[in-house]
């Protein structure tokens, strides 16, 4: 194992794919050049409390973002929208929504297609772990403004 290892650090080096730099915020810095090659360890990126159940991972490129939430059981997420379609896949866990008039459980290994603009709202069953992927980035993750994810709920 330990020689796998030294074999895909040095397959990266020579390839130079470098972890990405993080502010002490951690939000990456983007521009309007284009895309690059990164390499990005979840544990370079900051973890973001945003509520006492609520924390939150992120990175995204020109198009798209990626999310690792992390929500202990009770958790309330409150019913808002967004213009960006969402995939949600839950790692471990399971999160109950309220969406288009229905109440869905998603389950560790399964995945919800949010369209844009759909209204929706959930709940943690149990402590969960997230994965959500959103096209485009959601401006409002990365400026802070998500005020709705910020209050005890």
């Amino acid at each position: 194992m330990a020689e796998k290892k030294r074999n895909l650090k040095a397959k990266i080096k020579a390839r130079k794919i470098q972890p990405r730099a993080h502010r002490a915020d951690g939000v990456g810095k983007r521009t309007a050049s284009p895309a690059t090659l990164e390499y990005i360890p979840w544990s370079s990126v900051a973890l973001e409390e945003l509520n006492p159940l609520l924390q939150r991972q992120m990175v995204w490129g020109q198009q798209i973002m990626l999310a690792r939430v992390l929500l202990e059981k009770g958790c309330i997420v409150p019913e808002h929208s967004h213009q960006n379609e969402q995939l949600t896949y839950i790692l471990e866990g399971a999160l109950k929504f309220w969406i288009d008039g229905r109440e869905i459980v998603v389950r560790a290994g399964e995945t919800l297609s949010i369209p844009s603009n759909m209204p929706h709202k959930a709940e943690a069953l149990a402590d969960t772990v997230d994965l959500d992927v959103f096209c485009p980035p959601r401006s409002d993750w990365i400026n802070k403004t998500d005020q709705y994810l910020r209050e005890k709920k």
